[in-house]
C-alpha cells in the first residue's frame, strides 16, 4: 500500500525567505534615504540621457500614481499581502518559490512601511519614488524587485516548478 506523506516546510528555507525579505527592505529603505538626502523633489537628474533619470517624488497612489485618493486602501492591501506572503512562505517547500516569496515579501513590506510611517499621516503615507524610466513612470528599488518577481513567477509557472515538492510515496513493508 502506498500513502503520500506531505513534505514538511523547512525552517532553514523560511529563514532564507525572511533573510531575502530583510535584504530587500534594507536596500529599498537605504536607497530612499539616499534619494531624500541627495535629490530635490521634482528635479530631474539624467543618468542615461532621457532613458533613465533620478527624480524624487512622493507617490500617494499605486503604480503610475493610480488611485491617488485611496492611499488607505493601498495600506490595507499591502498589509494583507504581507501577511499572506509570510503564511505562504512558511508553507513552501520549493527553494525557487521560497526565493521569489522572500523577495516579494520584502517589496510588499517596505511599501507597507512607507504607507504606515511616512508623511502625511499614519496609514496614508506616500511612497518615495526616485528612479525615472523615460517618460513612463518613476519607481524605487522595491518596485524593481516586485516586477522582477512577477517575471520570475511566470518563468517558474511556465517551467512547471511546483510550490510544494511532490509528496514522497510511503511504502509499507510486506510482513
Amino acid at each position: 500500500m502506498t500513502d503520500a506523506a506531505a513534505p514538511r516546510p523547512s525552517h532553514r528555507l523560511y529563514a532564507v525567505t525572511i533573510g531575502l525579505a530583510l535584504l530587500v527592505i534594507l536596500l529599498d529603505q537605504a536607497s530612499k534615504f539616499w534619494a531624500e538626502a541627495t535629490l530635490t523633489v521634482g528635479e530631474s537628474t539624467p543618468i542615461i540621457g532621457d532613458l533613465l533619470r533620478f527624480q524624487l517624488i512622493y507617490n500617494p497612489g499605486a503604480a503610475f500614481s493610480i488611485g491617488v485618493g485611496f492611499t488607505w486602501i493601498f495600506t490595507i492591501i499591502a498589509a494583507v499581502a504581507v501577511v499572506a506572503l509570510a503564511i505562504f512562505a512558511w508553507r513552501v517547500t520549493s527553494p525557487a518559490w521560497a526565493i521569489l516569496l522572500g523577495l516579494l515579501l520584502g517589496g510588499a513590506t517596505t511599501h507597507l512601511g512607507d504607507r504606515l510611517f511616512r508623511e502625511p499621516s499614519f496609514a496614508q503615507g506616500h511612497v518615495v519614488d526616485f528612479i525615472g524610466y523615460g517618460n513612463l513612470f518613476i519607481g524605487n528599488v522595491a518596485d524593481i524587485v516586485i516586477v522582477g518577481c512577477g517575471v520570475f513567477g511566470v518563468i517558474l509557472m511556465a517551467r512547471g516548478v511546483p510550490f510544494r515538492k511532490e509528496p514522497a510515496p510511503v511504502v509499507e513493508s510486506a510482513e
